[in-house]
Parts: structure tokens; C-alpha cells; sequence
């Protein structure tokens, strides 16, 4: 019986694979993860670098209130929304215990708040789940 031979001697029309295959099967596969790794990498990057708006621009021209939630402007306690959007960075830190650069700590705490808040379709929730993925 050889190889390509089952128990009752009829054959499947298969062939284990041969040294040379084995050899590119394993570089092929080297190769993939050497291609899928920066990959990753890079994509850890882009969240980094994603921005969120505050406040979305469907609500611009609101203040942010303590609790994150959107008020009309001179509404005591509230904050004006920042000058641009907020990096990823800037946010991961600050949902960490600190503080968004440039801004006082009630202030971040108010913007932080507000991005806690963000749901599906909201401008800058894609940014703001990517930050909560764990990183590996």
C-alpha cells in the first residue's frame, strides 16, 4: 500500500505533502506574519491619532456641562467647547486620570464627560471605542 492509499487500498487522490512543499508552506506563512504585524501596528497608531469633536458638529455653537452633558452657551458652570478636536492620545490619557493638555482640570473632566457620553453615529464615537479596545 502506498501513500496515497487509504486501509482498503483505494486511493483519495491525495498526496501528503512533500519535503520542498512543507518548506514553502512555512515561508509563506513567515511571510504573512511579517505583513500582518506592522499592519496591526499601524492601526494601533491611527487610533492614537483619530480626533474627536467636541461638541459633534450636528450641535456645535453648545457648551459642554460638568456632567458632559450639551448646554446653551452662558449656561453657568459650562464650558466653552475647545478650539479643535481632541486626539486620541489627549483623550486615552485623560479617561485615565489625566488631564487633556491645555485645559484645566474641570474643564477636561467636563470634555471627558461628554465623550463618555458619545453613542453610534455621533461624530467621533469610532475614535472613542477604538481608545477602549485593549491594545496587545
Amino acid at each position: 500500500m502506498n501513500e496515497e492509499q487509504d486501509m482498503t487500498g483505494k486511493s483519495d487522490g491525495l498526496k501528503a505533502p512533500n519535503r520542498r512543499q512543507m518548506l514553502m508552506l512555512g515561508a509563506a506563512t513567515a511571510s504573512t506574519v511579517v505583513t500582518v504585524r506592522p499592519a496591526i501596528a499601524q492601526a494601533a497608531g491611527s487610533v492614537m491619532n483619530c480626533e474627536i469633536p467636541i461638541p459633534d458638529p450636528s450641535n456645535a455653537g453648545n457648551y459642554i456641562a460638568a456632567d458632559g452633558s450639551l448646554v446653551s452657551p452662558g449656561t453657568p458652570g459650562a464650558f466653552a467647547p475647545p478650539g479643535r478636536n481632541l486626539r486620541g492620545e489627549e483623550v486615552r490619557q485623560a479617561l485615565h486620570g489625566g488631564s487633556l493638555p491645555g485645559y484645566g482640570y474641570d474643564q477636561s473632566q467636563a470634555y471627558t464627560n461628554y465623550i463618555r457620553r458619545l453613542q453610534a453615529g455621533q461624530s467621533g464615537f469610532t475614535c472613542y471605542a477604538s481608545i477602549q479596545m485593549p491594545r496587545g
